[in-house]
């Protein structure tokens, strides 16, 4: 009996072995959003709250404001592609340099934008930092040749900027959440 016991767990552990790390990344920031949506739909008034989609907060918002969500949006884009078109196609290397640079605006227009802690910078500003320190070492490994890192930190660059900074942009009281849930 415990042969059988230990085979399925080996099993079940070689099954989740198979799991790329995103998944479990992406898993682990839906699961912390999940959390703080809630305990922050707790605190507020939801009787009207009613899904819609409506652009107007964000066309009423500050210039800077809609400059990193369009270099949000561009770097989500951009990358959805990058990730999922085969390596080394021919538009790569462009579509690519278009990323760094959306990447890039999306970051530093980040900084500009407070309001999570008051007026100082939040955990999202991290992200940012981490974004702006790491392009220029994804860029040196791919000169260098060296596609596996290349891969790993461009990919771990996409999913935590545009995976976890967007659904913490999503979260309730905040602006990309007015645009498709309002009163």
């Amino acid at each position: 009996m415990t042969d059988i016991v230990q085979t399925r767990k080996q099993g079940l552990t070689t099954h989740l072995g198979r799991i790329p790390q995103w998944v479990w990344v992406m898993g682990l920031a839906a699961v912390i959003y999940a959390i703080a949506a809630r305990a922050i739909l707790s605190t507020m008034n939801t009787t009207n709250l009613r899904f819609r989609f409506d652009l107007t907060p964000l066309l009423e918002a500050p210039g800077i404001i809609q400059i990193h969500v369009a270099g949000a949006l561009l770097a989500f884009v951009i990358g959805m592609v990058l990730l999922f078109a085969p390596k080394g196609f021919r538009l790569h290397k462009a579509l690519g340099w278009s990323w760094v640079i959306a990447m890039i605006i999306t970051a530093i227009s980040s900084f500009y934008i407070t309001g999570m802690n008051g007026s100082d910078l939040s955990i999202i500003h991290g992200l940012s930092a981490w974004v702006l320190i790491g392009l220029p070492f994804g860029i040196m490994a791919i000169r260098r040749r060296d596609v596996k890192r290349h891969r790993r930190m461009m990919t771990g660059m996409y999913l935590a900027g545009m995976g976890v900074a967007g659904l913490l942009s999503f979260l309730p009281s905040r602006l990309m959440f007015s645009l498709i849930a309002g009163s």
